[in-house]
């Protein structure tokens, strides 16, 4: 099998079978294309991807480690697993060559999580923090503002009442919200991680914020499904939800970093710290494996020790 034949069938692969975003697929891409470049210069051509083998991907690698971080090398050393594997699949190979590599050591960084009244600061931002303007607004342009702080509102009330990936968030829509089945509003996450869905419960903030934006929704969707619209009226995406964060970070004066992940990371935390079992955040995050919880117990530590050190009178040195 050729490159350009291999490269297009696993494309399809990980869009349609795997139901990877567009982005995903492109990194993914991206990555066994700069493989296949790196074995272009070493052996001076093409060479069929059913002729590789383990050492050429060590060598790929190796190059790696001049430019790149261990978690980035990780990633890429992953990618490439994946098509092997693919290929192996399809029968093209034998077996996968770099099942065996191990990536590069990496130091695990602890997730950020925000303080509980930094949380809230930043929540409430967009209908309590005054962002400015560069000119002034007519009324009807102060009527769309409006509008959109309730959805900026109503969208960080529910990263930090659910715990969702900013990904999740802006794929949701008006039909994943079930506010009758089960006596409380519940949204269900069709669109998780791995192709995973799953239901976790919002409280009553999140409800109050949602009823507000869903109303004034109406009169600027052009999208009928989609919960959270831009000014547009289409989709709101990921990387607009990004930005959304930050400027009301810096409207809210929250000196700390923020990013939609940060309220994910904080949701998980403060339940923690609220005495919630590890399981349950298991389950509320979508997470696949307990042990990618469990970093949040250290966090929680981390935080008591800082608490104790500040506090007690015979915690100084």
């Amino acid at each position: 099998m050729q490159w350009d034949v291999a490269l297009a069938q696993f494309r399809d692969y990980l869009a349609v079978e795997r139901n990877y975003s567009p982005r995903t697929v492109e990194q993914y891409l991206r990555d066994v294309g700069a493989f296949k470049k790196s074995l272009d210069l070493r052996r001076g051509g093409p060479r069929a991807p059913d002729k590789l083998d383990a050492i050429d991907v060590r060598h790929h690698l190796a190059n790696l480690f001049h430019a790149d971080q261990p978690a980035t090398i990780g990633k890429k050393l992953s990618s490439i697993r994946a098509f092997f594997r693919f290929l192996a699949k399809r029968g093209v190979t034998s077996g996968n060559p770099a099942r065996a590599i191990r990536g590069p050591k990496k130091k695990r960084g602890l997730p950020r999580a925000l303080d509980v009244d930094d949380a809230f600061r930043l929540v409430e931002a967009p209908t309590a923090a005054p962002r400015p303007t560069k000119r002034r607004l007519g009324k009807s342009e102060e009527t769309r503002h409006a509008a959109f702080r309730l959805r900026d509102r109503a969208l960080f009330e529910v990263l930090y009442g659910a715990g969702l990936r900013v990904s999740e968030a802006a794929a949701l829509d008006l039909a994943d919200l079930d506010r009758d089945r089960y006596g409380t509003l519940m949204v269900t996450v069709r669109r998780g991680k791995g192709g995973k869905s799953r239901m976790v419960p919002l409280g009553a903030k999140a409800q109050e914020a949602l009823d507000l934006w869903i109303t004034a929704r109406g009169a600027l969707a052009r999208d009928r499904e989609a919960l959270f619209v831009n000014k547009g009226g289409r989709r709101l995406t990921a990387r607009s939800i990004q930005r959304e964060t930050q400027s009301w970070r810096v409207a809210a004066g929250i000196a700390e970093r923020a990013t939609p992940h940060s309220l994910r990371h904080s949701f998980a935390t403060h339940l923690l710290d609220g005495g919630v079992d590890l399981r349950s955040i298991q389950e509320l995050l979508g997470h696949a494996s307990l042990s990618s919880t469990q970093i949040y117990t250290k966090i929680s530590l981390d935080h008591l020790t800082k608490v104790y050190d500040g506090a007690h009178p015979r915690a100084g040195k």
